[in-house]
């Protein structure tokens, strides 16, 4: 064995939870898989194995713990058994399978706190099949790990190879926002941002950038008094404790090349004003990552895809880029 292939199998795989079995999650685990089995990272999947066979067309490696994960992967997707009541049929959830999803996804986070997963990526679910089949009171995955994870809150980062960004309001009407939005909320934010971009991104000196609320960053007050009274406050108390911090900036200049060079994250004050840059500079490569938990989680930046499940078009490129960036989060974790 090379001294890289011992150096890997001294790494722990990565935890893929189950996802929702009605979308495209088998599809794109099992194609992320196949495009990384020759080279790693190694994760194995809290799933059923015969869903994942069938739906995802991998050849499966039962497992029992996920230290056995390294050794199956380069030539089996391996499974620890999360087995589903009903066979799933795609783009229509069962109730029944509700309980077995939740369930994958606790596992999964058991077995990144305990250090037998270096990380975990999770595959998309749909809401409304948990809210539907489960007694699951979360608004969304994140939430869901922050309980797990034991966090009073967490941060939702977008990233890719050209942008990081981060709304600090996140899945409510645009008519709340502005209600939403305080000078507290901004500041704690900005404080696990930085804080993660150094610990798991490995970047000593994070640089912030802050977009404003409104259009032109208010221009003075003229366009609304939220950014001077609100937004501008807070990058005051980030900038008195010591972080590197702009704005409030006008978000319409913000991410053209030469703006993106002069900033780590930009943090934003609403979901589309963060989600429409990256999705237009990197839409099939974008990775959600949740900042803040004491574990990596990463996902694909897409959804169910109820439309295109068992067509066999599912695109399996942010999974993978999920992957990798948990792989990379958790050696930095790791070495910090």
């Amino acid at each position: 064995m090379s001294g890289a292939s011992r150096a890997a199998a001294n790494v722990a795989p990565i935890a893929l939870s189950m996802g929702d079995p009605a979308g495209i999650a088998a599809e794109i685990t099992a194609r992320a898989w196949r495009a990384l089995n020759a080279t790693g990272p190694a994760f194995f999947a809290v799933a059923d194995p015969e869903h994942l066979s069938a739906a995802g067309d991998a050849p499966i490696s039962v497992i029992s713990e996920p230290s056995e994960a390294v050794g199956a992967f380069p030539s089996a997707l391996p499974v620890i058994p999360e087995r589903l009541p009903v066979r799933p049929q795609p783009a229509a959830p069962a109730p029944e399978n509700a309980a077995p999803v939740i369930r994958s996804i606790e596992r999964a986070v058991g077995f990144a706190m305990s250090g037998a997963a270096s990380a975990i990526v999770t595959p998309p679910i749909s809401k409304k099949a948990l809210y539907d089949g489960a007694d699951f009171p979360y608004p969304g995955h994140t939430e869901f790990l922050a309980a797990l994870g034991g966090v009073d809150r967490s941060v939702m980062m977008l990233a890719s190879d050209e942008l990081r960004v981060v709304p600090v309001t996140i899945h409510i009407p645009l008519a709340q926002v502005p209600a939403a939005l305080t000078s507290d909320l901004i500041v704690e934010t900005g404080r696990i941002v930085a804080a993660a971009l150094r610990r798991d991104f490995g970047v000593e000196a994070p640089r912030l950038a802050v977009a404003g609320l409104n259009p032109h960053a208010g221009e003075g007050g003229a366009m609304g008094r939220q950014d001077i009274e609100v937004v501008a406050p807070a990058v005051d108390r980030l900038r008195a404790e010591g972080v590197d911090i702009v704005g409030p900036l006008p978000a319409d200049t913000m991410f053209h090349a030469a703006a993106r060079a002069r900033y780590d994250a930009a943090l934003c004050m609403y979901h589309d004003q963060a989600l429409i840059p990256i999705k237009t500079l990197a839409f099939d490569r974008g990775v959600n990552v949740t900042l803040g938990l004491p574990f990596i989680r990463t996902s694909p930046d897409h959804g169910v895809a109820y439309d295109i499940a068992g067509h066999g078009k599912a695109d399996p490129t942010s999974m993978i880029e999920a992957i990798k960036l948990a792989a990379r989060l958790a050696a930095n974790r790791a070495a910090a």
